[in-house]
């Protein structure tokens, strides 16, 4: 009995890992919100991180998070860096490209839970007076995020924060 519960078990454990070696090398998340504003409002507060603890989903997720700014004071080369508790870990954010009114790319490296690094991107496209925010992640998937995978969506994980931010995004511009 013990033998085919092991027997089961290592079973299942190689399925696990087949799966996980199935997965994608890379991930993209996007989501995507119309806000009835200009681009150039909310590229004020998407292209200078001191505005991020208005809108960021994870700003609220831990009150005495550590934040460190340097570099530009906004826009290309502003740098973010954050040190929190389990919920928002550490890491740091390096805007590398700011296409007024419509584009900025973000370097994220995180460091805590676990070292990966990823590029963040916001599009604005105005149309008819409002403008759509699309808010994309992209990067590599090492092996643990891919086991992590079979058994979690990372597009639903980070999409709800996506969705959250957007939100929050779209009530601090639309006053």
């Amino acid at each position: 009995m013990i033998r085919r519960i092991a027997l089961v078990l290592v079973l299942l454990f190689i399925g696990i890992l087949g799966m996980a070696a199935m997965q994608p090398n890379t991930f993209s998340v996007t989501r995507s919100v119309t806000i009835k504003a200009p681009p150039e409002k909310i590229l004020a507060l998407v292209g200078d991180f001191h505005q991020w603890q208005g809108w960021s989903p994870w700003e609220r997720l831990d009150p005495s998070m550590q934040r460190v700014h340097s570099g530009a004071p906004s826009g290309k080369g502003a740098v973010y860096a954050w040190t929190g508790n389990d919920d928002v870990g550490a890491g740091k954010m390096e805007i590398t490209e700011l296409t007024p009114p419509s584009r900025v790319v973000i370097k994220l490296d995180f460091i805590k839970p676990f070292e990966v690094s990823n590029v963040t991107e916001f599009t604005l496209v105005p149309k008819d007076g409002q403008t759509q925010v699309s808010w994309t992640m992209s990067g590599p998937m090492p092996f643990i995020s891919k086991i992590m995978s079979v058994f979690m969506s990372m597009d639903r994980i980070i999409g709800r924060d996506f969705e959250k931010g957007l939100a929050n995004l779209k009530a601090a511009t639309e006053k």
